[in-house]
């Protein structure tokens, strides 16, 4: 039963997986990619590594996913990305995700 179980986990996080890389619309893939987050931690919990579940859960789903939609949330400004046109709104939430290794670095954001 277990076996069961585990294969329809892992045909669900392939599923997802494809899907977050064919689907059209971001709002979408975020979504999907949350599902992705999901389903990794309840394999990791079968695998009896309850921490990986935790960190799972909070990192993929919790933290990453509320970025990319409060990224993908923000107004359109025309005008403000190079050339005049709009440089897809993401340059905050790449601050923020990359914030740690730049810093490392010698980086600092303005």
């Amino acid at each position: 039963m277990m076996t069961v179980f585990r294969v329809i986990l892992l045909i669900g996080l392939v599923g997802c997986a494809i899907a977050t890389a064919i689907v059209r619309k971001p709002m979408q893939a975020v979504i999907i990619y949350s599902a992705f987050s999901v389903v990794l931690a309840v394999i990791w919990i079968t695998l009896e590594a309850p921490d990986l579940a935790v960190t799972e859960a909070a990192v993929g789903a919790g933290v990453t996913g509320i970025l990319l939609y409060l990224t993908l949330r923000q107004p359109h400004r025309p005008g403000r990305g190079p050339q005049g046109e709009n440089a897809g709104g993401g340059g905050r939430a790449w601050q923020i995700l990359t914030a740690p290794s730049a810093a490392g670095c010698g980086v600092r954001w303005t």
